[in-house]
């Protein structure tokens, strides 16, 4: 008979307790899943914050850029003016460039720097949806800048030229300089009010009205000076009055935009007593930048001053004027892209987002240095 009963299976190959070939190995027992979890939180929080920081890059970009064309815009109107003075001749191009050069030194960097020390309010202000404290800022500043204005332009108009004289200027360049100063002064009034609405608008992200406003200003730059200075045979004199009318219509420009868009309407009161109190905190911000405008313009312009003390004074005051002026053009970027990184930090501490601010700051920084290049 068949054996038709299967053979019984072989026995299992003697194994060893599990795991026990895995010494020290607590490790592996781990889901392999939690690992690939933290990598990826990682990387989304990775993600996540450069997402931020790019976002920061672009606000600042869209303060920065209209800021920058601005400036280049207002570097032209410096241009037409430095053309107009050298048709005029060697004389009064020398006498020109040394009156703005005493100009800056005790006007219009005084001013700028007073002005920006209302930045930080203003934008603190905005970034706390405070909106009214904007406008009390706005009527501050304006009041202190025409009180330091009057005696300014007082300065210009009686004593630029004998103050010269006694540092040792050639007499008709510093006559020159008289004549352009004593003219100029009529823009001391208009910039006490123009600065600090520049900021009051920059302040809530409305750069692009400054930038078209500046471009209109200046299209009319040139004819004004063609009227001034060839019809009407003013001299430096013209010169002086066409960069007064210019700013001038450039304030005008800008508060027919805030007539006609209403865009001042969520941050504006009208001037109250309050305009009068309050003067302490604001000058312990206003004073300090200043101070340091003042330093940053001051040692250029006295390089002016320093090249009329030179042999053939009218030669060289009017090469210094020339450089100073190009060399401004220098100036236009990394100043746009600090006043956008100012404005944009003030909005992020004023909202309570301190880490809103340094990223604000990181990023402000990142794109300084690729720009360098």
């Amino acid at each position: 008979m068949c054996n038709t009963g299967a053979s019984p299976p072989p026995s299992p190959p003697h194994l060893p307790p599990p795991l026990t070939c895995f010494k020290n190995s607590s490790h592996l027992l781990h889901p392999v899943g939690d690992h690939d979890d933290d990598d990826d939180s990682h990387h989304r929080a990775r993600a996540l914050a450069l997402s931020k920081v790019a976002g920061e890059a672009r606000a600042i970009g869209r303060l920065s850029v209209p800021m920058a064309v601005t400036g280049l815009v207002m570097y032209s109107r410096s241009f037409i003016s430095m053309l107009f003075l050298g048709q005029l001749g060697e004389l009064a191009l020398a006498g020109g460039s040394l009156a703005l050069g005493f100009a800056n030194i005790t006007g219009y960097s005084v001013l700028s720097g007073l002005a920006l020390g209302m930045e930080p309010i203003c934008g603190q202000a905005f970034g706390a949806r405070r909106g009214k404290l904007l406008a009390l800022a706005l009527h501050r500043t304006v009041l202190l800048l025409l009180a330091v204005a009057l005696p300014i332009s007082l300065l210009w108009i009686t004593s630029t030229g004998h103050i010269l004289k006694l540092l040792g200027q050639d007499e008709g360049v510093a006559s020159a300089a008289q004549t352009f100063a004593a003219y100029a002064s009529a823009d001391l009034a208009v910039l006490a009010v123009l600065h600090p609405l520049r900021v009051y608008l920059r302040s809530q992200n409305l750069t692009l009205p400054i930038t078209a406003c500046s471009l209109f200003s200046v299209l009319l730059h040139g004819p004004i000076n063609y009227l001034l200075v060839v019809r009407l045979r003013m001299g430096v004199a013209g010169v002086a009055l066409a960069v007064a009318l210019t700013d001038l219509n450039l304030l005008l420009a800008l508060l027919c935009f805030l007539v006609i868009s209403g865009a001042h309407k969520d941050s504006w009161v009208g001037p109250t007593s309050d305009c009068l109190r309050g003067w302490g905190a604001m000058l312990r911000l206003a004073v300090p930048t200043a101070t340091a405008v003042c330093l940053e313009w001051w040692w250029y312009e006295l390089m002016i001053v320093l090249s009329g003390l030179l042999p053939n004074p009218r030669a060289t005051v009017a090469s210094m004027g020339i450089l100073i002026q190009a060399t401004s053009l220098v100036y236009v970027f990394p100043s746009s892209l600090g006043q956008g990184a100012s404005t944009r930090v003030s909005h992020q501490l004023g909202a309570g987002r301190p880490a809103g601010a340094r990223r604000a700051a990181g990023a402000a920084l990142f794109i300084g240095l690729q720009c360098r290049w």
